[in-house]
């Protein structure tokens, strides 16, 4: 297993369906399965005693013991590195902004093809997040009802101009070696500024930074393209 391989952990009650995704994604070279979990307890004691993270996990909802939406509170707590794609039969709007709130870096229906799986567990490893056309028309009515929630507004948010244009193209799904070639500063540069957003608007992943700029009105959108990137 070299450098690029992405470690994957699958979470789902169901048997068959852990074994057919394994079988399809260990057809892909870059893919390596280090842990198969039929529940969130299960799964978290697998990661304990694995002698390395998964980069990502894939993560059902609905299991016994311990519940997809109970689990991905966990990992985000004791495994903030991880990163989170729900794979799950329940795509209703309650669900998808309750899972991106918490931080999955994306959300796919069961029924996925299943290059589209594989197309994301490499964007989410690679950027942290990566909404399809699903999550994007979700959090697109989220923002625009106006008997929605409103997410917190905290504080008074000072950014600097440099912040704000990687904020800017962290929402546009630009990964960090991208983002250094348009701005022309190093990667450490932008993890260092990812870092300090990060830090001054309370969110625990860059999934959690672009939905939260996104509903505080932070960075400029196109309504007429953002939504199909």
């Amino acid at each position: 297993m070299n450098e690029s391989t992405i470690r994957i952990a699958i979470t789902d009650d169901e048997a068959l369906f852990r074994k057919g995704m394994k079988l399809i994604l260990e057809d892909y070279s870059d893919f390596h399965i280090m842990i198969e979990a039929e529940h969130g307890q299960d799964l978290v004691e697998k990661i304990q005693s694995a002698p390395e993270l998964p980069d990502v996990l894939l993560l059902d909802l609905k299991m016994p013991i311990l519940n997809g939406i109970e689990t991905a509170k966990i990992i985000r707590e004791r495994f903030p590195s991880i990163s989170i794609i729900v794979l799950s039969a329940h795509v209703s709007k309650a669900f998808v902004i309750n899972m991106i709130e918490i931080g999955a870096g994306s959300y796919l229906a069961k029924n996925s093809d299943p290059a589209e799986v594989a197309d994301t567990i490499r964007a989410v490893h690679a950027k942290g997040f990566h909404y399809n056309n699903l999550v994007l028309e979700v959090i697109r009515e989220n923002l625009v009802n106006k008997n929605a929630v409103k997410p917190r507004s905290g504080f008074d948010v000072e950014l600097t101009s440099r912040e704000k244009e990687v904020l800017q193209l962290i929402c546009q799904q630009y990964t960090t070696t991208e983002i250094a070639e348009k701005l022309f500063i190093s990667a450490r540069t932008v993890d260092g500024h990812r870092n300090n957003l990060l830090s001054k608007l309370g969110c625990r992943n860059t999934a959690g930074l672009a939905v939260y700029a996104i509903q505080n009105g932070l960075i400029q959108i196109d309504q007429n393209t953002f939504w199909d990137i």
